[in-house]
């Protein structure tokens, strides 16, 4: 995903710059509702024709290690989790998770302290309407926010392609855009400035970034990073996963307050929604 927020001033150097096509790409083709993930969750997202069981099965007891065999931080961190549906929860940051990020996402020196974070399940409708389970970092101010909203996207089965840390790619921005990753906590500033992004202090959330590009305007001319991208920057085109004024995912984010970066004047980031 592309650093998003709306800078006071546009940079003219914009590195690899690619001139907007006019072209679209054709918009690939939902397979027939899968009912079952690989995770093993097993609900039915709701279609227009019939109203099935929406309710996230939980995951098996099985896999849940009982509380008495649970490491005291892991108590300690279950005891502090919030959960708003079945598959839906937020809670502190665990040991394991800040391992996994410190270095990456979380830089050694990274001045936002882990317990302003929180680590978020969710779970989600891929591009084949196969229930997934995904994950989220972001600020503790916003965790109920997200929740809220995916649980929303979720029941109305709103395609996301992948949800996963951004850590999976190394941290790097370019790579998890490429994959159309919907990610949050990256700490960093704003391409081409100095000015740390809202993405830095998890206040903002990137959805399915590859069909909804990052656009700057150096000299008037629309222009885009990833060329891959591109394509997509006519937004008077119909594809899948388009956020616009219509999109549920614009509607859910701006009635819980988040301000929406296809909005804004000198450059337009259609995947970005921040508060």
């Amino acid at each position: 995903m592309i650093l998003s927020e709306e800078p006071e001033q546009v940079s003219p150097n914009i590195i690899e710059e690619t001139p907007v096509s006019q072209e679209v790409a054709s918009e690939p083709e939902l397979p027939t509702p899968e009912t079952v993930s690989e995770s093993g969750v097993n609900p039915e997202p709701a279609t227009e024709t019939e109203e099935p069981d929406n309710t996230p099965v939980s995951p098996s007891a099985d896999s849940v290690p009982e509380e008495e065999s649970l490491p005291e931080s892991e108590e300690e961190m279950n005891s502090e989790r919030v959960t708003y549906q079945d598959g839906f929860y937020y809670e502190p940051l665990s040991d394991n998770v800040k391992a996994r990020i410190t270095g990456l996402s979380y830089p050694s020196d990274c001045p936002v302290p882990y317990d302003d974070l929180r680590y978020i399940s969710v779970l989600y409708c891929d591009f084949n309407n196969t229930v997934q389970t995904g994950e989220i970092i972001c600020n503790q101010s916003i965790a109920q926010d997200i929740v809220e909203i995916f649980y929303e996207l979720y029941q109305a089965s709103y395609p996301i392609e992948k949800i996963r840390l951004i850590d999976e790619y190394n941290a790097d921005d370019d790579l998890s855009c490429q994959d159309n990753n919907t990610s949050s906590f990256c700490y960093r500033t704003v391409a081409g400035s100095k000015k740390l992004s809202k993405h830095a202090q998890g206040l903002a959330i990137d959805i399915n970034p590859f069909y909804n590009p990052y656009i700057t305007y150096p000299n008037g001319v629309p222009t885009i990073k990833l060329q891959d991208t591109a394509v997509y920057a006519d937004r008077s085109a119909d594809f899948i996963a388009k956020i616009d004024h219509n999109d549920l995912a614009y509607k859910l984010f701006t009635a819980h307050g988040f301000t929406w970066g296809g909005d804004w004047n000198s450059v337009k980031d259609y995947q970005h929604f921040q508060k």
